[in-house]
């Protein structure tokens, strides 16, 4: 799959709030930053990654990320999402940017 496939897939899965399926689209040792601080978000070797989907997934049972816009640059995968649905309710914006691997998400950004 290309890196715009693998990322459609694990966004397909964050929609289905389904947890098995969106981590299967990241390596292992994921490590989840804040941009530009590079701050350590969640880290899946530790299961902080997973647990924190868990708890997302299962607090909010609309939330859906809609793809507003989409740049790819080889294996770079940036999009810019709205998110509704979430716990607390409202819409917000998202920018989240996506390095991926020959077969998964290896390092994610969100900007904040």
């Amino acid at each position: 799959m290309s890196p715009e496939e693998i990322v459609d897939g694990q966004l397909a899965a964050y929609n289905a709030r389904d947890l098995e399926r969106f981590v299967s689209f990241f390596v292992e040792d994921v490590t989840v930053l804040a941009f530009p601080s590079g701050e350590v978000m969640a880290d899946r070797s530790g299961t902080a990654f997973r647990e924190r989907f868990r708890k997302v997934f299962e607090s909010s049972p609309d939330l859906r990320a809609e793809l507003v816009s989409r740049v790819v640059q080889g294996r770079i995968v940036i999009d810019q999402e709205r998110i509704t649905g979430s716990l607390g309710g409202g819409t917000r914006n998202a920018v989240a940017l996506y390095e991926v691997g020959d077969e998964k998400i290896e390092r994610v950004w969100f900007v904040l």
